[in-house]
This record gives structure tokens, C-alpha cells and sequence, in this order.
């Protein structure tokens, strides 16, 4: 009762057509379905679709099954799926006990999502630039080699399974758009929460601020 999905669902979605029509640009919201029974998250993922949404959301804490579940439906309504990593941590941020974030990476992938969020390097999120390159490779190459450094202990060939878009959130923002190009390359989803909301003008400066420091430091690379 406290949560009124579908309410939020038709705010969100008003502000996503006015952005579309002020930009002329397909924008999109991940409207959350994560629920307590695949029947509930059925249901609203069904709504999201009907009110034009073009990507839904889940979290990882609805467990393996669901998001295979979730992945299936998705692509039988071609809606994209955007996994957060909501959770992990519990099993996976400990050093003596748990897994790599790395096998996450590869279960999400064989269940067929197609965001997860894979870590930042800088922000708030933990990981060291080379285990966060080792997690990004393992969502989007084909073939990994083994390479100590990232964490990849053997060689993987993933064969046609589909890839993932990595995501990266998590206490970034427009001054940090330099390292986050070098470190993280250009197949990334680059969420800037609070780093919008944030900045001092409101929320639309603060997400233009993230398109120009973007836009400006690509061409910068690009021209050398």
C-alpha cells in the first residue's frame, strides 16, 4: 500500500514522453517490477508495457529463477531488462566466503538480461580499475583469455550467448566523466543519479551538465 506502482509508473511515463517530445530522442525510465510473486511482477511488467515503457527493472534479490523468468518475458514482449545488483553484497563483497562478483556477471548473461550493474571504478561503489575491467569483459567479449590481473583464471568462449550492457552507477558525476571514459570505454550505461539531482540549478542542468562533459570529453579522446 505504501508503494503505488501504477501511479508511479504514469509519472514516470509523462515525464518520459515530455523529455521525447522536448529532444526529439527515445528516452526510457526503469520502472521498477521487482514484487513478491512472479505473478505480481507479471503484472507489472504487463502495465509497463501498456503505458509505453520501453525497459523494465528488477532487482537481483528476487532470486535466479524469477530473473530467468523475467529475462524470458522481456524478450518475448521486446522490452529490455535492466538488472540491479541490489543484494549482492551479502555474498559476494566478503573475501573469505561467497563468489566473485564475476560469476554473477556470467549467470546474468546466460539468463538473459540485458543491463546489470557491473561497478564504477570511482564513486562509491568498491573495485580496483583492472577486477572492474575483468567484470565488463566478461559481459561483452565472446572469447576471454586468461588474465590474472582482471581475475579471469581460464580461458571462456562464450560462443553465441547473447551480451550484457554493463552499467555503471553508484556516486558518479559530470567531474568524473574523464575516468570514467579511460576506465570504463564507450559500451556502458552511464547512470548519474544523485550526480543529477544534485547539481546546484535542478535537475535538468544537472543532466545536461552530464551530456556536455560527456559529448566534450569523447571528442577530446577522439581528436587526440
Amino acid at each position: 500500500p505504501f508503494m503505488r506502482w501504477r501511479e508511479r509508473y504514469l509519472f514516470a511515463m509523462e515525464g518520459v514522453n515530455r523529455a521525447s517530445a522536448a529532444t526529439g530522442e527515445t528516452k526510457g525510465h526503469y520502472l521498477n517490477v521487482t514484487a513478491g510473486t512472479m505473478e505480481d511482477m507479471y503484472e507489472r511488467a504487463e502495465f509497463s508495457k501498456e503505458v509505453g515503457s520501453i525497459i523494465c527493472m528488477i532487482d537481483l534479490v528476487i532470486g535466479y529463477s524469477a530473473i530467468q523468468s523475467m529475462a524470458k518475458w522481456a524478450r518475448a514482449n521486446d522490452m529490455i531488462l535492466h538488472l540491479h545488483r541490489a543484494g549482492n553484497s551479502t555474498y559476494s563483497r566478503q573475501k573469505n566466503h561467497g563468489m566473485n562478483f564475476r560469476v554473477i556477471c556470467k549467470w546474468m548473461r546466460m539468463a538473459g538480461v540485458d543491463h546489470i550493474h557491473a561497478g564504477t571504478v570511482v564513486g562509491k561503489l568498491e573495485g580496483d580499475p583492472l577486477m572492474i575491467k575483468g567484470f565488463y569483459n566478461t559481459l561483452l567479449c565472446t572469447r576471454t583469455d586468461i588474465n590474472l590481473p582482471e581475475g579471469i583464471f581460464f580461458d571462456q568462449d562464450f560462443a553465441s550467448l547473447r551480451k550484457v550492457m554493463p552499467v555503471a552507477s553508484g556516486g558518479i558525476h559530470a567531474g568524473q566523466m574523464h575516468q570514467l571514459i579511460h576506465y570504463l570505454g564507450d559500451d556502458v550505461v552511464l547512470q548519474f543519479g544523485g550526480g543529477t539531482i544534485g547539481h546546484p540549478d535542478g535537475i535538468q542542468a544537472g543532466a545536461t551538465a552530464n551530456r556536455v562533459a560527456l559529448e566534450c570529453m569523447v571528442i577530446a579522446r577522439n581528436e587526440g
